[in-house]
């Protein structure tokens, strides 16, 4: 029981922060990757669809993204959806693909995007120790109805209390390596 209990806990972290990390890859760094518009929603056939199932997405110089629809009916509904993101880019397209440069960032950008990383490594951090709560209770209803001993329990409490130690390591590496990247000019 006590093993199933800090499995699921770590289970759960690890998802938190690979979320925090898939998450992070899609703030723009200056450098071109396809990372950025690989999850943008494009409207196809009035249904929501990821960017990547409907184009090749390719990096051919380091500030230039080019994104080859399968289907060259499709790229009218992929510039407006990334028109419509969050990105600030500006898509030009020549009928067969669509180039989007990616401008260099200003000081003042990256010191927003600073605050955004380190929002959401932040909102990371609180899900790794609701986790740790939730593992906790898990382990005090397991005492109270006498499936395990006190002392299992107290064990069981370090060895979870260590699993959210080394994932909110990891969460403040991810938002570190992030913050350089950032800041790297």
């Amino acid at each position: 029981m006590i093993n199933e209990v800090i499995a699921d806990a770590e289970d759960r972290m690890l998802k938190a922060e690979e979320s925090l990390r898939a998450d992070l890859r899609t703030i723009r760094t200056g450098r071109a990757s396809p990372a950025l518009v690989e999850r943008i929603n494009v409207d196809y056939y009035s249904m929501p669809t990821p960017l990547q199932q409907l184009a090749a997405i390719s990096v051919p110089e380091a500030q230039t993204l080019v994104i080859r629809p399968y289907s060259p009916a499709d790229i009218a509904s992929i510039e407006k959806a990334i028109a419509k993101s969050d990105l600030g880019l500006t898509p030009n397209n020549d009928g067969q693909q669509i180039r989007l440069t990616i401008p260099a960032l200003t000081e003042e950008r990256r010191r927003e995007l600073t605050k955004t990383v380190n929002r959401r490594s932040e909102e990371a951090r609180v899900a790794v120790r609701n986790i740790r709560r939730d593992a906790n209770n898990t382990l005090k209803d397991l005492l109270k109805s006498k499936d395990i001993s006190e002392d299992d329990e107290r064990r069981a409490q370090d060895d979870i209390q260590k699993l959210t130690d080394r994932y909110i390591g990891e969460v403040d590496k991810a938002f570190a390596d992030k913050e350089k990247d950032l800041m790297a000019v």
